[in-house]
């Protein structure tokens, strides 16, 4: 990988032996390998993990979740915040595997409407709820950096399923709740 990146600096017209640039090669590598890290893990397994018997029905939420990932078009970071609802059905997951389940499929090349979609799906298979919300707010760095140079532009995704997608007053109370006071 880093013969690779010094090739792209020579490619630009850049010296990869330039004192500033002697090491990137293998800062970028590294930094890649970390960005990536998330095709090793296994989020169903990660939920499974810290699974616990419960009485309660009501909505469960995590919110503001910071994640960043790489948009797979451009290989450019992607950042924000993710909520996650679930309401449980005899069982709860440790609140803390839920922000491990967006860092999992976060550390992938990716485009936030399946990065949303992946994080629900893994937590309905794992904890068979009545209902998941997933909900993602970021900031894509291609739209601002390149292109439509747009920074103030938030990209927010949803998936929902379950009492969550069929229920119109579940999903109000769901809403009530993610943009509470801050």
């Amino acid at each position: 990988m880093e013969d690779l990146i010094r090739q792209q600096l020579v490619a630009i017209g850049e010296d990869p032996e330039r004192e500033g640039l002697v090491k990137t090669p293998s800062r970028v590598a590294k930094a890649l390998r970390f960005m990536t890290k998330g095709y090793a893990e296994d989020p169903v397994e990660i939920l499974r993990s810290a699974l616990f018997t419960v009485d309660n029905e009501e909505i469960v939420l995590v919110r503001d979740i910071d994640f960043a990932s790489m948009c797979e078009h451009h290989m450019l970071p992607f950042m924000g915040r993710a909520h996650i609802a679930y309401l449980p059905r005899g069982k709860v997951v440790g609140l803390s595997k839920l922000a491990r389940v967006v860092e999992t499929y976060a550390r992938r090349l990716q485009v936030q409407e399946r990065l949303t979609t992946q994080v629900a799906e893994a937590l309905q298979e794992a904890l068979d709820p009545a209902g998941v919300a997933v909900i993602m707010e970021a900031t894509h760095l291609c739209m601002v950096v390149r292109g439509v140079q747009k920074p103030n532009a938030m990209t927010v995704t949803s998936a929902m399923f379950g009492q969550f997608r069929d229920n119109a007053s579940t999903r109000a109370e769901l809403m009530t709740l993610v943009h509470g006071r801050r």
